[in-house]
């Protein structure tokens, strides 16, 4: 799956404002990137069709409005291991776009951004992630090497997995369900050279499923649960009533 988010920390994480100016930058393209014509706001329906039948895009994209983009997805059958083709639908005016205000974020904290070690690990690992619309089924996800962290005292190896070419954390914490999205947070890993990566933190964003039902997004895995409350980066989105 595509995260549909921004992407990863540039090379100049600092950006030409320092942390605070690169992290508000990164706010405002979220924002565009959620509000855009393909954006996470803009799904408005994922259609699965029968098995080994596959995608006519100029058939399901007639009749349809101009706002109307339509593209295809594939993705592999749980129950015969076989792959399952589907169109997704984005409607630019979508009343989820017309109707967004912003996404509500925790204040920029620079003791949010940690350090960590990365150990690659040997062939294609894979690891089940439970999805959030697969009651209780789980799809396996590659995940090409051990992320160690230590949080608060806490030791941790955390699970990323390939997202096109970058590492993907999908975590939880206590503030799920509560100020931020119950099911967890995202955020991209960065590189910094040799076996070390950093998680900035102030980054962690909403899943496209908190702005579309039409998305399956992965859930955190028991070891991606932290203890303490990530009390950083985005919030909820919020819309007009």
């Amino acid at each position: 799956m595509s995260a549909s988010a921004p992407a990863a920390p540039s090379d100049d994480p600092q950006g030409n404002d320092g942390p605070q100016g690169s992290w508000e930058a990164w706010r405002a393209e979220r924002h565009r990137s959620v509000t855009g014509p393909t954006g996470n706001l803009a799904l408005v329906e994922t259609r699965w069709l029968p098995a080994g039948e596959l995608p006519d895009v100029a058939a399901a994209r007639a009749g349809q409005p101009d706002t109307v983009t339509v593209t295809t997805l594939v993705r592999t059958d749980m129950v015969t291991g076989e792959p399952e083709h589907g169109l997704r639908f984005w409607d630019a005016h979508s009343p989820a776009v017309r109707d967004f205000v912003r996404i509500d974020a925790f204040p920029y904290d620079p003791a949010w951004v940690l350090d960590a070690t990365y150990t690659p690990v040997e062939g294609a690992r894979r690891i089940a992630f439970e999805h959030l619309r697969d009651n209780g089924g789980t799809r396996e996800k590659v995940v090409p090497g051990d992320i160690a962290l230590t949080l608060d005292g806490v030791d941790y190896t955390l699970s990323a997995f390939d997202d096109d070419g970058t590492l993907l954390l999908v975590f939880g914490d206590p503030t799920n369900g509560g100020s931020t999205y119950g099911a967890g947070r995202f955020l991209f890993v960065d590189h910094t050279g040799g076996d070390r990566v950093r998680l900035d933190f102030n980054r962690a964003f909403v899943p496209p499923c908190g702005f579309s039902d039409q998305y399956n997004c992965p859930m955190p895995p028991r070891q991606n649960r932290l203890h303490l409350p990530v009390e950083a980066g985005e919030k909820l989105p919020v819309s007009r009533p």
